[in-house]
């Protein structure tokens, strides 16, 4: 995938929309300083172009009763286009898993997990590790979120 070229009306687009994705059209070109004609066409070139990939609300995690925040690191000795196919499906048909990396170090996986409590919690290890072989699991448990769902540079 080559990088698109991007001009400071489009970065002006993305920034905005990213702190506010329910900005009007007419909202949103007087922001940045665009027509709405103009504005609405450069929305649909970068859909068009997979630069914005659709409009999410965020909540809050404590609000809808998920307090607790883990990043379970997972080393393998398995590496076989077959287990790696049965273990992202396994993890990711958990809804507590929000983000789930292959990484290069000490480790394989990164998965990070929202729930309520360490109840909740160990109840998704143990899917997690009853799913498939796995040669070590070490759970990290955030204390307190510095920064969070910060949007991307743009």
């Amino acid at each position: 995938m080559t990088t698109q070229k991007l001009d400071t009306f489009d970065k002006a687009i993305l920034r905005a929309l990213q702190k506010d994705a329910s900005l009007s059209q007419r909202e949103l070109a007087d922001k940045v300083g665009l027509s709405q004609n103009s504005c609405w066409r450069r929305l649909a070139r970068l859909r068009e172009q997979k630069i914005i990939l659709g409009q999410t609300v965020r909540l809050d995690m404590a609000a809808v009763g998920l307090s607790l925040t883990v990043f379970a690191m997972v080393r393998t000795r398995h590496h076989s286009a077959e287990w790696l196919d049965k273990f992202r499906k396994s993890v990711l048909a958990i809804d507590n898993v929000i983000d789930f990396f292959r990484i290069a170090g000490d480790y394989d996986y990164m998965i990070k997990i929202v729930a309520r409590d360490m109840n909740d919690f160990d109840q998704i290890y143990q899917k997690i590790i009853s799913q498939t072989e796995l040669e070590t699991v070490t759970s990290y448990i955030a204390m307190e979120a510095i920064a969070h769902g910060r949007d991307l540079p743009a």
